[in-house]
């Protein structure tokens, strides 16, 4: 895969994921100190900042945005800019080796980035940077059906081991020190109109600056794959938010 060029189609998008403002705000309505002053965020994998820029808006809060990659972050600083956000940093790190300081964060948030290093690992490393009583907000690749077609169970078991049901994914938040306080599925709208429909529509202008490369033909060819599929089996899985309380 090439991650540069990745990267590239992604990022004029304002979501790289599914996901929307509706969305973001439902989560953060299960946290119920949203509305104190002077609260500490992290969202972790925000790339150009969607999430980012809806938590800025709706808090009174310091929030980190943490990305692997510059470039999404430059996007992201700019849109701050304009919206005359002043409460957002910045930080170019990856999600395996936060530079965070331990037991100092109200809400760690993160749209679905978190399958990046797993959900498991994620929920287990990322703990130690809440405070006790802190949010963990994070939305994740979840089954939604209790069988599935051996098409979509298979593609998902290989690209990702570890995706599950939401019972599954509240029993390692459980198992972990963490109390669920709310849980939903992102509706049909947040990955159709939110995510594909503007990805679809970048894909001519894409191709041409990349000059219909090979390269550039094949990460189309898997994107509109990953559409068709989902497509195809949109009843079978979604992502799941998860937003639980650090208690231990």
């Amino acid at each position: 895969m090439n991650f540069e060029l990745l990267v590239d189609l992604h990022i004029n998008e304002y979501r790289q994921g599914p996901g929307s403002d509706a969305e973001t705000l439902k989560a953060l309505s299960f946290v119920d100190f949203a509305q104190k002053e002077n609260l500490k965020v992290a969202d972790i994998g925000c790339g150009t900042g969607a999430s980012t820029i809806c938590l800025a808006k709706k808090l009174n809060a310091k929030i980190t945005a943490v990305d692997l990659f510059s470039q999404f972050l430059d996007i992201l600083k700019n849109n701050a800019e304009k919206a005359g956000l002043d409460n957002i940093e910045t930080l170019e790190a990856s999600m395996t080796e936060l530079p965070l300081e331990e037991d100092s964060f109200d809400i760690l948030w993160s749209e679905g980035a978190i399958y990046n290093m797993g959900f498991t690992e994620g929920v287990k490393q990322w703990k130690k940077y809440l405070k006790k009583g802190g949010y963990l907000c994070v939305s994740e690749i979840t089954w939604t059906t209790a069988e599935r077609s051996k098409e979509i169970n298979d593609y998902w078991n290989e690209a990702y081991p570890e995706v599950g049901t939401a019972g599954e994914k509240i029993k390692v938040l459980e198992a972990n020190g963490y109390s669920p306080v709310g849980y939903f599925y992102l509706n049909q709208n947040s990955w159709i109109e939110e995510y594909y429909k503007p990805l679809i529509n970048s894909f001519p202008t894409f191709l041409e600056k990349h000059n219909h490369s090979e390269d550039a033909k094949l990460i189309v060819a898997e994107t509109q794959a990953e559409i068709d599929l989902y497509m195809k089996h949109k009843e079978e899985y979604s992502y799941g938010f998860y937003v639980a309380k650090r208690v231990l």
